[in-house]
């Protein structure tokens, strides 16, 4: 049998639920349907004018070849100058970054690269998923650290000493968070900063959101912490501030001796992310960055659309996002799985979204909600969500 000859890593690896979600959205829109698409975590615009220009400007130049395993020099400057102004992280653009093939990689290879066999990695739950398997390809065993809703979604610091044994290896932060929307702050972060040093962790610091936040919010960066700076990872990225999903550019900054690591894995799987798309990453930092804070404010008039539409309904709850584009909605009034829920919308509302267990155990009984569509979406798909409650809520909550 074929399946017999699959890797024993691959038992526990699934399909991605999320990607069972754009699977049958695809279904329905071939069937002429148009669900009102809420599981969508990429932004709806087009990347700005500038970014395409210096791609295609960069491809007529005959930029098609290799680059370096670590991207382009000019890059990785632009790079090291972002995170010493945005983020108090000082790194030598030559020995500390290393260009990815998006933020997803980046990921990928901190992994595989510190990562043995036994080694545990403790990853906030609700989380991203993609920490998960990327650990478990690696050989390592995911500990699964709460997020409280009580806690408003903060990382607790007894949490983590609770979760921890010695054979901890990493902790993975993501801030802000997918799917919560909420932004870590200082308090949490130096919590986690004290922690990390204590038990002598490695942290990776997913910070691809961070442009994308509200208010008051203000993105705080584990690696500019003096005490942790040779021991984090950060990994980012240009899909989501700069609408740039299919162009595939992300980085990591870590100690040389990581990224000397990271790059070997590297070169043995992608060599290097494509040429006239890192162009396009360069004129992103480069350029004005009036298109990011244009997104970023249209992303702030669909959130508060969408708080103002989902506050009134009756046995709904949900902490109002900080930052990134998402609100995790506790449906648990329905007494379904998450993942029921998320299908009777989709068939009976006509709205997509994504079953909160698709983030871990943790998410069951939510769902998360996508902002990064059109207000025209938002609008049809919260009243379909509106009449959708009306009709399931329980006498007993009326």
């Amino acid at each position: 049998m074929i399946e017999d000859q699959l890797s024993h890593r691959m038992q526990n690896i699934p399909f991605s639920n999320i990607r069972h979600v754009f699977e049958r959205v695809a279904e329905l829109q071939s069937q002429g349907r148009t669900p009102a698409p809420f599981h969508i975590g990429q932004p709806d615009f087009d990347t700005p004018e500038h970014i395409k220009q210096a791609a295609k400007d960069a491809l007529d130049r005959g930029m098609t070849a290799y680059t370096s395993n670590y991207g382009l020099p000019a890059l990785r400057a632009a790079i090291a100058e972002k995170l010493f102004h945005d983020n108090n992280i000082q790194v030598d653009p030559d020995q500390q970054i290393l260009v990815t093939v998006g933020t997803n990689e980046a990921i990928w290879l901190a992994m595989l690269a510190t990562l043995n066999p036994g080694d545990e990695v403790l990853i906030p739950n609700p989380s991203w998923m993609h920490y998960r398997y990327c650990a478990q390809l690696a050989g390592a065993r995911v500990i699964d650290v709460p997020l409280r809703e009580q806690n408003k979604y903060q990382l607790d610091p007894d949490d983590l000493a609770r979760f921890w044994t010695p054979r901890a290896k990493m902790l993975v932060l993501n801030t802000p968070h997918n799917p919560t929307g909420v932004v870590f702050s200082l308090e949490t972060i130096n919590a986690i900063a004290n922690f990390v040093a204590e038990r002598d962790l490695l942290l990776l610091s997913d910070e691809i959101y961070e442009k994308i936040i509200y208010d008051d919010q203000v993105h705080y960066s584990p690696g500019a912490i003096e005490a942790i700076k040779d021991r984090t990872i950060t990994v980012n990225g240009f899909s989501k501030a700069y609408a740039m999903t299919g162009w595939r550019i992300g980085y990591a900054a870590a100690h040389p001796q990581l990224i000397g690591a990271m790059v070997r894995v590297h070169q043995y799987t992608n060599i290097c992310a494509t040429a006239f798309a890192q162009a396009g990453a360069l004129a992103a930092l480069r350029g004005s960055q009036e298109c990011v804070s244009q997104m970023v404010a249209e992303f702030d008039l669909r959130r508060k659309f969408v708080i103002t539409r989902l506050q009134p309904l009756e046995g709904v709850n949900f902490i109002p996002p900080q930052g990134a584009f998402y609100v995790f909605v506790n449906f648990s009034f329905l007494n379904n799985c998450s993942e029921e829920v998320a299908q009777l919308l989709l068939e009976q509302a006509n709205v997509a979204v994504v079953p909160g267990r698709a983030f871990g155990s943790y998410g069951e009984g939510w769902i998360r909600l996508s902002f990064a569509c059109s207000l025209a979406y938002l609008k049809s798909g919260l009243a379909a969500i509106s009449s959708f409650v009306e009709q399931k809520l329980p006498n007993s909550i009326r």
